[in-house]
């Protein structure tokens, strides 16, 4: 769906586009995923999510059976590499074959504390291991909210949600290990995000139309849109739009291409999702398959 996700409340959710999306979990949720990339390029992810009902007491401290709250709470990893870098000295000689690796461990809890409204955070540590005896570490945190606007039986569902992201993200380099006394020590800070999403659901929910528009503190600013079609009850069509930079009309956009198969096997309730991603900049187009198990 073109990564339009920040106010999609239903299916696999992800508190990757939106902590708040923790809540809105069925059940308990395990989602893997792996990306076929070009150019020795590896991107895969695990997601652990739980979901909580919060229930009412009586007057003597009992718990009811009527749910007056719901909370979510995400688990994992994602990790992102590029293989057989060529190493060649000053002469362009071949010495040895080199590597990187990027990880991102997060935790992310959200809480509905009123009917319609829900907020959300979730703290990152990232690990970069740019090179030998170079590698960064860093700690960032992601806010989100979401507000169902409107639930109406008649026209359907409109959810709104806001996402602000990457405060307090930098990796600092110190190549002093590598080139002694000519290192430097460098920092690059990570662009903060924020982020306004709105998706619409027909009242059968068989159509979800949702767009984003992201903007950062350098002055990008990208549209995302993306929809979902269920043609029958276990068989749902996406296409999405993502990377429409409105600042650089140069840039061109990804186009995703895609489709979910969901069935239910030994009372557990299993998601197969992919999606055909164009890549402009690539001699190879992305391939994403993910699985999501329902516990």
């Amino acid at each position: 769906m073109g990564n339009a996700m920040t106010s999609v409340i239903s299916g696999s959710v992800s508190p990757y586009y939106n902590p708040s999306l923790n809540a809105f979990v069925d059940d308990n949720l395990i989602h893997l995923g792996y990306s076929f990339l070009a150019l020795d390029r590896k991107l895969n992810f695990v997601q652990l999510s739980k979901k909580v009902l919060l229930y009412k007491r009586d007057e003597l401290g009992n718990k009811t059976d009527e749910v007056y709250s719901s909370a979510g709470i995400s688990v994992g990893l994602i990790n992102s590499s590029v293989d057989n870098i060529d190493g060649r000295d000053r002469s362009g000689i071949q010495t040895k074959t080199y590597s990187t690796s990027e990880n991102q461990f997060f935790l992310s809890v959200s809480i509905s504390p009123f009917d319609r409204l829900t907020f959300g955070i979730t703290s990152k540590y990232y690990h970069y291991s740019l090179f030998e005896k170079v590698s960064s570490k860093s700690l960032g945190f992601d806010f989100g909210m979401i507000y169902r606007a409107i639930e109406s039986d008649k026209i359907g569902k409109v959810v709104v949600g806001t996402f602000i992201g990457d405060i307090n993200s930098k990796y600092r380099w110190d190549t002093a290990p590598v080139y002694e006394q000519e290192g430097k020590l460098t920092i690059d800070k990570f662009p903060l995000l924020t982020r306004i999403g709105v998706s619409y659901y027909l009242p059968n929910e068989n159509l979800i139309a949702a767009l984003d528009f992201e903007s950062t503190n350098l002055g990008t600013k990208i549209l995302r849109f993306g929809t979902e079609l269920v043609l029958i009850d276990f068989v749902r069509i996406r296409l999405g739009i993502d990377r429409l930079n409105l600042e650089n009309s140069d840039m061109i956009p990804k186009i995703s291409l895609g489709f979910g198969l969901r069935h239910n096997l030994y009372d557990y309730d299993f998601e197969l999702n992919y999606a055909f991603v164009t890549e402009p900049y690539s001699p190879m187009n992305q391939h994403i398959i993910s699985l999501g198990v329902k516990l």
